[in-house]
């Protein structure tokens, strides 16, 4: 089993209460497995509310955050650590090394220009640890259409949709985990 989980996810307050719903469940989960959250370290949004549920049930968060983002003063000050990084690259590196899987919760663009860079570096090779979307009421609907278009297009190999896993809600998460095996990844190069 995983020891950590890096999630991906809002940091609005200004989100639909529906995408709340699944954080509390996720955040005591986790705290009664023992796998502590790393993520963003902000105390807004999905983040904060992922953030809280984990440590209202005991559990440990570790979050990893801009120096930039602190100063607007949405750091999350009740996280076991706090790291604070000069840029997202230096953040996003850290999150990647601490983390035994990651999930992408309902976002913007933040969270999936995180969630495709560590889709790409298990494409190519760089890890092969578990990565999965969690589908809170249909939100990665339209993204999987996307995605399923550019792999008729050809512009990415059908068996990268191996590469991650879109679940619909949070004890599929946890069956997705406990059952994950890694999987042979095609070399990304595409010939004729």
């Amino acid at each position: 089993m995983i020891k950590s989980l890096c999630i991906y996810c809002s940091s609005s307050d200004e989100i639909d209460k529906k995408y709340y719903k699944p954080c509390e469940k996720l955040g005591k989960v986790m705290a009664l497995q023992g796998i502590t959250l790393v993520y963003g370290g902000a105390n807004i949004g999905l983040m904060g509310a992922v953030a809280r549920a984990v440590k209202e049930n005991g559990g440990e968060v570790i979050g990893i955050i801009p120096e930039r983002i602190l100063k607007m003063g949405v750091g999350y000050d009740m996280a076991d650590e706090l790291m604070v990084t000069p840029d997202l690259r230096r953040r996003k590196a850290i999150m990647e090394r601490k983390s035994d899987a990651f999930l992408a919760m309902p976002g913007g663009f933040g969270t999936l220009e995180e969630i495709l860079e560590i889709i790409t570096l298990k494409q190519l090779g760089y890890h092969d640890k578990p990565i999965l979307f969690l589908n809170t009421v249909g939100y990665f609907n339209k993204f999987n259409e996307m995605l399923e278009y550019m792999f008729t297009q050809k512009f990415a190999k059908s068996s990268y949709r191996d590469l991650y896993a879109i679940v619909p809600d949070v004890p599929s998460i946890f069956r997705y985990l406990e059952s994950y095996q890694p999987v042979p990844v095609e070399c990304k190069i595409i010939k004729k």
